[in-house]
Parts: structure tokens; sequence; C-alpha cells
């Protein structure tokens, strides 16, 4: 699985005029599923994140967690995460793990975060066009990959 995450003040995303997913300090995660990906790696990615020092302490340092300061993690599917560009303009997305597989992956992922003890995790809608809203704060935007974990 492949994660973008956004540390944020404020992050949104809507589908059609409705507000699906809404949260305000935390993190704002891009998440796609790869073919062979399992709740292994959901399971994997989903503690990584809840524990990633990110967030400032008192002293201005990247020492605290989504965990340590009771942030939201507002989490948008995103298949287009494992685009292939080598040939041609236009992207290939054979590698990203097709919807009746990456749907339940993903939903594993948002539970697995849950379980984890974060504040408050919202998200997406799976397959929908969406419009995400990230106020990003720092900015501050780290790249996860289960394979370099």
């Amino acid at each position: 699985m492949r994660a973008v995450l956004q540390r944020v003040r404020r992050g949104q995303v809507s589908v059609g005029s409705q507000i699906v997913g809404e949260i305000g300090t935390g993190l704002v995660v891009l998440v796609g599923a790869r073919r062979g990906d399992g709740t292994v790696q959901a399971m994997q990615l989903a503690r990584k994140i809840a524990n990633l020092r990110i967030f400032e302490d008192d002293e201005g340092k990247m020492n605290l967690s989504a965990l340590d300061i009771g942030a939201g993690i507002l989490v948008i599917p995103q298949f287009t995460l494992y685009a292939d560009c080598k040939r041609g303009r236009r992207p290939s997305f054979t590698e990203a793990a097709p919807p009746d597989v990456a749907e339940p992956l993903i939903e594993h992922f948002v539970e697995a975060l849950r379980q984890t003890g974060v504040a408050q995790v919202e998200t997406g809608a799976f397959g929908m066009h969406m419009l995400v809203r990230i106020h990003n704060d720092g900015p501050v935007t780290i790249v996860l990959d289960t394979d370099a974990l």
C-alpha cells in the first residue's frame, strides 16, 4: 500500500455538494492499494501513520504523533497513487488493486487506524469523484510505501 500524508490544520472532503468527512488538526492521508496487498500491509501502514512523530512539541521539534496530540485523520482512497508514467503521456494504473479488492482493503486500513486509538477517523467515498480541501500545515508531506517499511 502507498500513502501520502499531509499534516493539516483542517481537512475536508465532499462528494457533490455534501461534506462526507472533515477534521481539524491532524492528517489527510491519500491511500492506494496495489495488486498483492493484503490486511498485513493495511495494519502495518495504519500503525506507522498513527505513531509517526510529525507534530511539533513545545520546543518546535517534530516529536509527537497523531495519537499523542489527539489528532484526526481523514482518509481519501486514491488509486492514482499507483500511476505508471514510464511510457507515453497517459498513465497506466495496472499496478493498482482492482476496486473489488481495494475497497475492502482500504476499509480494513480505516478500521486498523481506529483500533490504534486515533481520536477521529473520517473517510472520503470510495470510487466517487471527490473535492478535497487541505489546509497543509508546515507544509509537511510524507510518502509511505509498505514495501519500504
